[in-house]
Order: structure tokens, then C-alpha cells, then sequence
């Protein structure tokens, strides 16, 4: 059985809640079959975030699927490379690489969601903050500790509840919505793993 590991964040600063904890919420209230689906939800901060994250690929999952709200997006981002580098243009880890790139195929994931009707690009770079954190770390420990695991990172936009509250004109995209599109996203990534492992 394949199974994935996906995590979201708690909400932060003046958002009362996240929209990728809110997708994954309601992926987990309906998806079924032969994937497994863990989900974890990741404090705001990069160091908390960092222990649990380290913890939690300890299992030997197939995917590690990272997801983050991204305010003012209007829709899906793939991301495939963590930088290692923060805000501040200090370094994440020191003397780890400069980057990683995620081996999972995700140009054809995000056409797969955009055949479905659900906006969705790949993007090659996931900002200098959390979201990059966690998809540098997760790659880094990946590749550190010799798993099988394969990660990347989902930037989702916000739900529109989220916009209504702040009474503004920013883009939106429903949870059901993007939870469908995480679904399809991990069933393209198992597939292929899947394949991948018998040719192997």
C-alpha cells in the first residue's frame, strides 16, 4: 500500500484559520481507498516546524506532500525546488546544499489537475519563508537519511471564507475544490512511483 504523507499549517497572524489545513480536513473526510493518508498539521514556527517534520518522515512514507496557503494566488502551485535560504538571506541549515529538487514528476501532476478543470501550474520557487523551509528540510532529511520518500510542496489559494472575512477582492479557490485537486495530485505521484519501483 502507498502511503503519503500531508501536511498543512495552523493559522498565523491575522488568518483565524489556513486553507491547507482546511483541504486537508475535508480530503480526509472523503477520500478512500488504496492510499494511505497521513496528515499532519505544523505549528508556525521553523524550528517546532523542523523537529516534527524530522519525526514524522522517520516512518518511510512513499510521498510527502507539504501544503501552505498562498494569499493572493489564484491557483494551485507545485512547487519543486527548496531553497536553502530564509528571509533574512541567512541560511536554513549551514553547510547543507543550496537547493534540492523534487524528483516527482509535476508537470504532468498539474496537468493532470488542470484536465479535471482546477487551475494548477508547477512553480520552481516557493518564497524564503515557512512553505520553502518546509520543502528544503523535508528534501534535506529525505536525501540525509537515505529514505525512499519523495516530497514537494503545494501552494493552495485561499478558501473563500478566508476572502469574505477580510472583506477584500483577493483570488480564492474552494476546499472542495482544492482538496479534490490534491487527490488527483497524489494519485499521479502513486502511480508513477508505482510504476517507476517495477521497472526498477
Amino acid at each position: 500500500m502507498t502511503r503519503v504523507l500531508l501536511t498543512a499549517f495552523e493559522p498565523y497572524d491575522r488568518w483565524p484559520d489556513n486553507a491547507s489545513w482546511l483541504a486537508l480536513i475535508d480530503l480526509t473526510r472523503w477520500h478512500d481507498g488504496p492510499i494511505q493518508i497521513v496528515t499532519r498539521r505544523y505549528p508556525v514556527d521553523i524550528g517546532k516546524m523542523s523537529e516534527r517534520l524530522r519525526t514524522d518522515l522517520q516512518e518511510d512514507y512513499d510521498l510527502a506532500l507539504h501544503c501552505g496557503q498562498a494569499p493572493g494566488s489564484s491557483h494551485l502551485r507545485l512547487e519543486s525546488v527548496g531553497l536553502n535560504l530564509r528571509t533574512d538571506g541567512s541560511e536554513i541549515l549551514s553547510g547543507a546544499p543550496a537547493a534540492y529538487r523534487s524528483p516527482l514528476p509535476l508537470v504532468a501532476a498539474a496537468s493532470r489537475i488542470r484536465a479535471a478543470g482546477i487551475p494548477a501550474a508547477v512553480s520552481h520557487h516557493a518564497g524564503t519563508y515557512l512553505c520553502n523551509a518546509a520543502l528544503f528540510l523535508s528534501q534535506h532529511y529525505i536525501n540525509s537519511f537515505g529514505m525512499r520518500t519523495a516530497s514537494a510542496f503545494v501552494h493552495m489559494p485561499l478558501a473563500p471564507a478566508q476572502v469574505a472575512r477580510e472583506n477584500s477582492d483577493s483570488p480564492s479557490m474552494s476546499t472542495p475544490m482544492v482538496s479534490a485537486a490534491l487527490a488527483l495530485m497524489i494519485e499521479q505521484l502513486a502511480t508513477t512511483r508505482n510504476e517507476q519501483r517495477h521497472l526498477a
